[in-house]
């Protein structure tokens, strides 16, 4: 009990920031301290957010770049754990594979893409793998650091047993080195949705990230701000999801 309450207390005063600032910024749209063009107040940004949501509107942008993300989320989730483990686990192909993620890994995701326009062409394919090549590389490195932390007895006992590589790899690398892959994935999570937002501005004809570069363009300021609440909202989502399941796959984490 002592502890639930504990918690409630933290997530009461964490809120205490944010609406801190948009009382503020609510009060100094109201007394004429910023221009209400290029800056609306909350109250404003609320109005057409909810228009957007009781109209319909909000769906089919949010649908397209929730699709992008979970098909690179997933991928980059895929590869950087295989990789991980196989580089963790193999000298031969540390070796081999080594040198080029250090060349890739430091490289600004963006800078990647007119390299891909040229492989790829401007669509969806090159969004999703530009939200690949970004969300990739820190779920390789955790699951490396995870696995090459291992306690050997582990790796030991299986050898000793005579467990094949693949049930080895199963049974006791993956579920062992499992909340360190998923500290990669929480980091890809933040990654990967700015990345896809990047890309749709970039070279999408649809989505949160398109919507808010044309409202700019065109000069339509409050409906601009309503959409990054939609990205806002999305955001959050995503993380209250992805700590369900890190809750559900490690429930042994954060207790004492």
């Amino acid at each position: 009990m002592p502890r639930s309450s504990e918690a409630r207390g933290i997530g009461l005063w964490s809120l205490v920031s944010p609406a801190l600032v948009l009382c503020f910024w609510e009060l100094a749209g109201r007394l004429g301290w910023t221009n209400p063009v290029l800056l609306p107040r909350p109250s404003q940004i609320i109005e057409t957010f909810l228009g957007l949501v009781s109209s319909g509107a909000v769906f089919a942008p949010l649908v397209h770049t929730v699709g992008l993300f979970v098909i690179g989320y997933v991928i980059a989730g895929i590869l950087g754990t295989g990789l991980g483990i196989a580089m963790a686990t193999s000298q031969t192909l540390y070796g081999l594979l080594e040198p080029l993620v250090e060349v890739v890994r430091p490289i600004p995701k963006p800078a990647l893409v007119p390299v891909l326009f040229l492989f790829l062409g401007i669509g969806k394919a090159t969004m999703i793998t530009l939200v690949v090549l970004a969300a990739m590389f820190p779920v390789l490195i955790s699951t490396f650091q995870g696995v090459r932390g291992l306690d050997p007895v582990l790796l030991e006992t299986a050898r000793t047993l005579q467990v094949s590589r693949a049930r080895t790899i199963v049974s006791v690398i993956l579920p062992a080195s499992l909340p360190m892959i998923l500290a990669g994935m929480r980091v890809a999570l933040g990654i990967g949705l700015v990345l896809v937002i990047l890309a749709e501005m970039l070279a999408g004809e649809d989505g949160i990230g398109f919507r808010i570069l044309d409202l700019e363009r065109s000069f339509q300021i409050r409906e601009m701000f309503a959409w990054i609440v939609v990205l806002v909202a999305l955001g959050g989502a995503l993380t209250k999801l992805f700590d369900i399941a890190e809750r559900r796959l490690v429930p042994w984490r954060g207790r004492s």
